[in-house]
């Protein structure tokens, strides 16, 4: 069975890529290109799938809005 994951990409200070999936807590990764990240990524998914035990939650991904406050 298929099963599709939001995945947020963010990049560090450092450089490197950071992803994340909302639905399963604590499964992230990293890398230093988008190409590592995502077999990266696909591997922790499936680890924290195995691990868990437990179904992913069921959040719908909206999209992601950036907010600049004055600090």
């Amino acid at each position: 069975m298929a099963r599709q994951f939001d995945v947020v990409i963010e990049r560090d200070e450092e450089g490197f890529y950071v992803a994340s999936v909302p639905q399963l807590p604590g499964c992230h990764t990293d890398a230093t290109s988008l190409d590592d990240l995502m077999v990266e990524i696909r591997e922790a998914i499936e680890l924290c799938l195995e691990v868990e035990g437990q179904e992913p939650s069921s959040l719908e991904f909206v999209g992601i809005q950036r907010v600049t406050i004055a600090a």
